[in-house]
C-alpha cells in the first residue's frame, strides 16, 4: 500500500464527517437561498420555485435588514475592542509576578464562558430590571434615579454589550495568558536595566510579542460577535423599538416566525460575506504590520 493511499484512508473518516455535517448542509442552504422556499413549499414541494438572486435583492431593499446590520455592526465595533481590552487586562493581572492564587482566579474568570448562556442572560435581565434590579438599587444609594436598561433604546444595546463582554472575555483571557507566558523574560530584564518604565515595556515588548495572538483573538471575537443572537433573544426580544435586532435575530424571524426559509438562508450568506470581508481585511492589515 502506497503512503498516499494510506494517508487518504486515515483522513477519510474526518472528510466524510465534514462532508456530511458541514459541506452538504452549506450547499443545501445555498441552494435554498435561491428559491422561494416557505411554509407552502414545506407542505407541498410543488409550490417550490427557483428565483435566483431575488431573495438577495429584496433583502438589500428591506429597511429592517439594514437596521439589523447596523445594530450588529454597533455591537461589534463597541464590543470587540472592549472585550479584547478586558481579556488582555485580566491576563496581565494573572501573569503578574505578585499574583497569588492564579489557578483559582483563572478558573473563576473563565467560569462565565462555560455557564449556560440562557440561564445567565435571565439572571442579568433581573439584575438590570428597572423596578427591583440590583443595579438600579445600587445606583439609588448614590443618588442616581433608576435607568430602564433594557427598555430604553439608548441603553439596551450597551447593556447587552456589557453582558456579552462579561460572558466571553475569559476565553480570550486564557489565549492571552498563554501568549504572555511565551514571551522571554530576558526581554523584560534587559528593558529594566535600560531604565524602561512598565508602560514602555508593555508598549515595546508585550504588544509586539503578542501581535499574532492579538490578531487571532481579534478575528475569533469579530466573527463570534457578528453572530449575535441569544443575548437579544433572551433579554429583549429585539426591542425596544427594534434597537437590539441583530442579523441572526432577523434571520430567525424570517425563517421560523414568517417561514420564509429561502430569505432566511439568503440572510445567512449575506452575513457570511460580511464576516469574510471584515476578517480578510483584518488579516491583510495584520500582515502589513508584521503580525502574521
Amino acid at each position: 500500500m502506497s503512503a498516499r493511499l494510506a494517508g487518504w484512508m486515515f483522513v477519510a473518516p474526518a472528510l466524510i464527517v465534514l462532508g456530511v455535517f458541514f459541506a452538504l448542509p452549506v450547499l443545501s442552504a445555498l441552494a435554498l437561498s435561491l428559491t422561494d422556499f416557505d411554509l407552502y413549499a414545506l407542505a407541498d414541494a410543488g409550490n417550490l420555485r427557483f428565483v435566483g438572486l431575488q431573495n438577495y435583492w429584496e433583502l438589500l431593499q428591506t429597511p429592517m435588514f439594514w437596521k439589523a446590520l447596523w445594530n450588529t455592526t454597533y455591537f461589534v465595533v463597541v464590543g470587540v475592542p472592549l472585550s479584547v481590552a478586558v481579556s488582555l487586562g485580566a491576563a496581565l493581572l494573572l501573569n503578574a509576578p505578585v499574583a497569588r492564587f492564579r489557578a483559582l482566579f483563572r478558573t473563576a474568570l473563565f467560569a462565565p464562558v462555560v455557564t449556560t448562556l440562557v440561564a445567565v442572560a435571565v439572571i442579568w435581565r433581573y439584575l438590570f430590571h428597572t423596578s427591583y434590579g440590583l443595579v438600579n438599587w445600587a445606583l439609588g444609594h448614590v443618588g442616581i434615579s433608576p435607568v430602564d436598561w433594557l427598555g430604553d433604546p439608548r441603553w439596551a444595546m450597551p447593556t447587552i454589550i456589557l453582558f456579552a463582554v462579561w460572558k466571553n472575555f475569559g476565553y480570550n483571557m486564557v489565549i492571552f495568558l498563554a501568549g504572555l507566558q511565551a514571551i522571554p523574560r530576558d526581554l523584560y530584564e534587559a528593558a529594566r536595566i535600560d531604565g524602561a518604565s512598565r508602560w514602555q515595556q508593555f508598549r515595546h515588548i508585550t504588544l509586539p510579542q503578542l501581535g499574532p495572538v492579538l490578531l487571532v483573538v481579534g478575528v475569533i471575537t469579530v466573527s463570534g460577535y457578528f453572530q449575535l443572537f441569544a443575548e437579544p433573544y433572551v433579554m429583549t426580544r429585539g426591542d425596544p423599538l427594534q434597537s437590539t435586532v441583530s442579523v441572526l435575530y432577523f434571520m430567525f424571524e424570517e425563517g421560523f416566525k414568517w417561514w420564509n426559509l429561502g430569505r432566511a438562508s439568503a440572510v445567512a450568506f449575506l452575513l457570511f460575506v460580511v464576516i469574510l470581508a471584515v476578517t480578510t481585511l483584518m488579516l491583510r492589515l495584520g500582515r502589513r504590520r508584521g503580525m502574521v
